[in-house]
C-alpha cells in the first residue's frame, strides 16, 4: 500500500534523469544513515524510499559505484582469494558460471540486480510496482551485500588462515541468503499478502534466482563436454 507522502513513482525516465546523472555527479549527505537502514530495518526502510521518503538516504548508483570502486582498490591487497577458499577436490566439479563468480564476485553482484528484479516482479505481482520500482530495491539489497563482501575483502587483507576464512566465507553466504530473504519479507509487507504467503514469496525470489544459476550452469556444463 502506499502512503500519502509518496511524491512520485519511479519510472526508468526517473531513474536516467535523477538517480543516475544525480548519482554519479553529486554526493550527498547520508551515508551512515542509509547503511545503518540496510542492516536494522532494510525492507521497511527502502520501501519508504520508493514510496517517496527519500531526504536523508544515498543514492544507491553513487553507493554502488563508491563501494566497488573501494573493493577494485583494496583487492590489490588481499592476501587469500575466494577461489582459495574452495577445497581442490571441488574445483574440478565447478561449472564455468561458478568459476566465474569465484573470479568476479563484484560482476556478478551487479549482474544479479536485474535478475532478481525481474523475479521479484513476478513473485509480488500483487504489489503493483513497476519494474524499474524493483530494480531500485534489489539494488539497495545489492548495496547490502556488497559491503559485507567489502569487509570480507578487508578481513582478507588483515588475516590469513585460510580454515577460519572459509568458515566466514561459508556463514556469509548463508546470511547473504537470509539477508534477501527478510529484505523482501519486510519490503513486501504491507501489500496485503498473508505472513503464509509472504514467507513463500520471499523464499520463491531466492530460490527462483538460485534454480537459474543452476540451470544456467546446467546448459553450459552439457554444451562444453557433450561436444
Amino acid at each position: 500500500m502506499r502512503t500519502k507522502t509518496s511524491v512520485h513513482r519511479y519510472s526508468i525516465k526517473h531513474f536516467i534523469e535523477h538517480d543516475l546523472i544525480h548519482g554519479i555527479w553529486h554526493v550527498d549527505n547520508g551515508i551512515f544513515f542509509t547503511i545503518k537502514e540496510l542492516f536494522t530495518r532494510p525492507g521497511h526502510s527502502i520501501r519508504e524510499f520508493v514510496n517517496g521518503k527519500r531526504v536523508g538516504y544515498f543514492s544507491f548508483v553513487t553507493l554502488l559505484l563508491l563501494i566497488l570502486g573501494i573493493s577494485h582498490f583494496l583487492s590489490e591487497y588481499a592476501q587469500v582469494k575466494i577461489s582459495d577458499l574452495m577445497p581442490e577436490s571441488s574445483k574440478g566439479a565447478m561449472n564455468d558460471i561458478q568459476e566465474f563468480t569465484m573470479k568476479y564476485p563484484k560482476t556478478v553482484l551487479l549482474i544479479t540486480i536485474p535478475f532478481y528484479s525481474i523475479f521479484s516482479f513476478l513473485w509480488f505481482r500483487k504489489s503493483k510496482l513497476n519494474l524499474t520500482e524493483h530494480f531500485v530495491l534489489n539494488s539497495y539489497k545489492t548495496v547490502a551485500e556488497s559491503l559485507i563482501g567489502l569487509l570480507f575483502l578487508l578481513l582478507t587483507i588483515l588475516y590469513t588462515d585460510i580454515k577460519v576464512l572459509t568458515i566466514i566465507y561459508s556463514f556469509i553466504n548463508l546470511f547473504t541468503l537470509v539477508y534477501a530473504f527478510w529484505f523482501y519479507r519486510q519490503f513486501f509487507s504491507t501489500f496485503g499478502y498473508s505472513k503464509k504467503s509472504l514467507i513463500i514469496r520471499s523464499v520463491g525470489v531466492v530460490f527462483s534466482y538460485m534454480f537459474l544459476s543452476l540451470l544456467v550452469g546446467l546448459i553450459m556444463a552439457i554444451m562444453k563436454y557433450g561436444k
